[in-house]
């Protein structure tokens, strides 16, 4: 399938012709913005006399429910400025005030309620920029906008804005200071405005974002009339954290005596670097504010993936994005496509052993020394983006017979990440940059045989459109990896689940016992067709078998080529019954470097909106049979019997009282007798206009008869070259909830709860061996071995060593969760109280029951963290 998709990514670049149409730039209008004589007191009134005075723009256009139609209602914005700060008023006129939906949450937390949002280009690059959003009852909303199409709310600004609902409609009135934005020159700025009305799910804005093509930023209106200088401001957040910990512990443990106080401060900077740059940098960070993380149970060879919520590292995270720019879409069908960069590598927890010893004292994380973030604009055209950060060596306090000592268990480590990034003239190509490295510095010779030394990636990325209408573009991205180490650590690491070096049968990889590093490539690149009612997907990409970058990003594997190519087709007119359709299909393949074919398939799947403003998603897939490289765990090759995948999700209105939704996914193999289903259903309860409650439970059913438990070495296992692999039937139940209460009282005060209860069990049966590589065939233990399913023994061969397998039936709960009290008292200046409780239990047993199984857990001992945290900021 790989020439064929070669074939046709060139045919299809061959076959465009440059449309005569214009290059998507942006738009002739024109938004003047005036000096206002007076103060202007941001209070959502719209009192001043120089409101009156100010232009007037009302030329706003429907995009929903109907693509170019008339809005609804009627909408006055004005834009004023002083030296300081661009102020926008606007009016948003209503037939039916007391219909206007107005709920309050905390900033940034979406709900349903009417909004009103300014977009910013202040660059005039027609690619990146700035919203700014208000709804009717007054939450702010802010974030950054990037490539064109693509916005990221995890920018928080320091700006104000008020909202009043009247009898003609209401009001919003926004102070946005020049501080908080880079920009060269107030010649001529990027500006574009929307209105939002919930109860008919209406979206007005001056220039749209067309449902037939690509392109916001670069379609937005002139702003003109400014004058201002970039100012060098510099934001200084210094803060004080006092924390209380009552975690559970053995009698007697000398680390752990009961409630243990830890006073700490530290303090965040943001100052403007010339025009274009922002410096962001921390000492001593505390991210006790943010939510914990899921419980799972994860019984792969691939790590578990969780989200940056940390607001340092969010902030801007957009702009360390590598590989997937320039086109608007990016399909991927088992093509385990990298994270280059993942912040949650810095700060993680420690990642070295811990000797044996009576009691310890082990960090649940690394200390973040300091970390500085450089991100903005370099000259006119450059994006820029460098982020330096130093871990502490850490250490483990142990204690065995009233004797203490320590071990370390995470060297002092180097983090560095730059990112550079070039957009030519109407984005019509662009071209970037990266570069990683992770260096650590060892105290003894303890941890070096645990971690690499040296971990660095360099690469680059570009796109460029076909034709001046930007209808067919190609981009991707080529990078290196090198990773340096000891001959021990160097062994582990070819031998880990992303490289299987060991494989017995894998002609294309050797594994080197005295290799002390390790140099891999990867690559991939993509054709999209991505205006019009039909589009197109194509990509062709691989990763060698030496390609590691998860030091500092984050992968799951490599040894693989993957290719595939899929199109389809929209409906964006409104109808009737919905306001948009679209179907597509593809096909696909994955092969290793040996040629082997490891996942393939076909895969059709559509998206309705409703014109009630219900959405159904759904797709199906085929995956014939193929070989898998990874089921052995670094064994021979075994089949992977056909499957078939379905998944499905659906929602309601979200602006109703309550709002309903369940998704749901199924696969099935059944030449293999295994199954995978999950179903999570979720209701959100809005009873009043300030209280959102949620509930989400899960159900999710594992049947194999193929589950890896484990390998023994034996020289008389000729068939499967000299070792056994053994598996079972398991059989998974996991029960889980995520629940969440939002409670805010202003736009400035509020109360957020998460909880999340987990109950996962599974049992193993029928205990086999592999018997041939390439197969689907077992021997099974039993029949004519002698196996004693009690203690586990095994003699697979009559004659010679006996083998305990341990059994790893499991049954996991774990209940989590956490509440916050976030008070920004002035802007910029918040206080928290925090209160986190984990709580956990354990069995080794397997069987399902959800009564006995819900006492066990909320009998269990909690862990009880308490944290106040209080940041005042100042803009010097």
């Amino acid at each position: 399938m790989l020439p064929c998709v070669c074939s046709l990514i060139l045919a299809a670049a061959s076959a465009l012709v440059d449309s005569s149409a214009h290059a998507a730039g942006a738009s002739a209008m024109e938004v003047r913005a005036v000096r206002t004589p007076s103060s202007v007191t941001v209070d959502g009134t719209l009192s001043e006399a120089a409101w009156q005075s100010a232009p007037v723009e009302t030329t706003f256009i429907m995009r929903d429910p109907v693509e170019n139609g008339r809005p609804s209602q009627r909408t006055e914005v004005r834009v004023l400025f002083d030296d300081d700060a661009i102020y926008v008023g606007a009016r948003m006129y209503d037939t039916a005030p007391d219909s206007i939906i107005a709920r309050l949450s905390r900033r940034d937390v979406g709900v349903p309620a009417d909004k009103f949002t300014v977009y910013l280009d202040p660059y005039h690059d027609q690619r990146s920029g700035y919203y700014f959003q208000i709804n009717a009852a007054g939450t702010l909303f802010d974030g950054t906008l990037t490539n064109d199409d693509w916005s990221d709310d995890s920018w928080d600004g320091v700006w104000e804005g008020h909202a009043k609902i009247d009898r003609q409609g209401w009001t919003a009135e926004l102070r946005i200071p020049f501080s908080q934005l880079r920009f060269r020159d107030t010649s001529v700025w990027g500006i574009n405005f929307g209105r939002f009305i919930q109860r008919s799910a209406e979206q007005d804005n001056v220039v749209i974002r067309r449902k037939n093509a690509s392109g916001f930023v670069s379609r937005f209106p002139h702003l003109v009339g400014l004058s201002a200088t970039p100012r060098r401001s510099i934001e200084v957040l210094p803060y004080l954290t006092n924390k209380a910990e009552m975690l559970q512990h053995a009698p007697h443990d000398p680390f752990h005596q009961g409630t243990r106080m830890e006073p700490a401060g530290g303090g965040d900077l943001r100052m403007g670097i010339g025009s274009g740059l922002t410096l962001n940098a921390t000492v001593n960070p505390d991210f006790g504010q943010v939510e914990v993380d899921p419980a799972v149970v994860n019984l792969s060879d691939v790590e578990s993936f969780f989200q940056e919520k940390r607001p340092f590292f969010v902030e801007n995270s957009s702009i360390f994005d590598f590989g997937q720019q320039g086109a608007s879409d990016y399909w991927g069908f088992n093509w385990p496509q990298p994270t280059f960069f993942y912040s949650r590598r810095i700060g993680r927890a420690p990642q070295g052993g811990v000797p044996d010893a009576e009691f310890s004292d082990v960090p649940v994380g690394t200390t973040i020394l300091g970390a500085a973030k450089l991100t903005g604009k370099i000259g006119s055209a450059w994006n820029f983006g460098s982020l330096n950060a130093v871990t502490a060596r850490e250490q483990a306090h142990l204690e065995t017979g009233g004797f203490r000592n320590d071990a370390e268990i995470e060297p002092l480590t180097y983090y560095g990440v730059m990112r550079g990034l070039r957009e030519f003239k109407n984005r019509q190509r662009g071209f970037g940059l990266m570069g990683t490295v992770a260096q650590r510095q060892f105290d003894g010779p303890g941890l070096e045989d645990q971690l690499n030394h040296q971990s660095v990636m360099s690469g680059f990325d570009g796109w460029t459109f076909l034709d001046k209408n930007q209808e067919w573009v190609i981009s991707g991205w080529s990078a290196m990896s090198y990773v340096q180490g000891t001959q021990a650590r160097i062994s582990a690491l070819q031998q880990s689940s992303r490289h299987y070096f060991q494989r017995p049968d894998a002609p294309e990889v050797t594994f080197d016992p005295n290799a002390t590093s390790l140099t891999g490539f990867g690559s991939r690149y993509y054709l999209n067709k991505q205006k019009g009612k039909s589009f197109l997907n194509a990509a062709v990409g691989f990763m060698d078998p030496r390609f590691d970058v998860s030091d500092v990003g984050f992968q799951t594997r490599s040894d693989v080529i993957n290719s595939h190519v899929g199109a389809g087709y929209k409906w964006t007119n409104t109808t009737k019954w919905r306001k948009y359709q679209d179907v597509m299909g593809a096909v696909f393949e994955s092969w290793d470097f040996a040629g082997n074919p490891i996942w393939g398939g076909g895969y059709a799947a559509g998206s309705t909106e409703f014109y009630n403003n219900y959405s159904w998603n759904y797709s199906v897939a085929y995956n014939p049979e193929t070989i898998t490289n990874r089921l052995t765990r670094g064994g021979p090759l075994m089949k992977n019997k056909p499957g078939y995948e379905a998944t499905m999700y659906f929602d309601t209105d979200n602006k109703d009282m309550l709002f309903y939704s369940i998704s749901g996914y199924s696969y099935t193999q059944p030449e293999a007798a295994a199954l995978n289903w999950n179903v999570f259903p979720a209701v959100e309860w809005k009873p009043v206009s300030n209280l959102v409650f949620s509930v989400g439970p899960g159900y999710e059913k594992v049947k194999s008869t193929a589950q890896y438990v484990t390998t023994f070495q034996d020289a008389s296992a000729t068939d499967t070259f000299g070792a056994r692999y053994v598996f079972a039937n398991l059989d998974q139940t996991t029960v889980s909830a995520n629940l969440r209460l939002n409670c805010s009282f202003t736009p400035n005060l509020s109360v957020q709860l998460f909880a999340q209860p987990l109950i996962s069990s599974g049992r193993y049966t029928d205990y086999k061996e592999l018997a041939f590589p390439r197969s689907y065939a077992f021997r099974h233990y039993g029949s004519n071995t002698t196996f004693d399913p009690a203690t586990g023994q095994v003699d697979p061969d009559g004659p010679g060593p006996i083998t305990a397998i341990a059994r790893p039936d499991l049954n996991f709960k774990s209940l989590r969760g956490n509440a916050v009290l976030r008070w920004e008292y002035v802007p910029g200046s918040t206080l928290y109280l925090v209160w986190t409780q984990e709580r956990t239990d354990n069995e080794d047993q397997g069987e399902f029951n959800l009564g006995q199984n819900t006492r066990r857990l909320l009998k269990a001992d909690a862990n009880n963290i308490f944290l106040a945290k209080v940041s005042y900021y100042f803009n010097l």
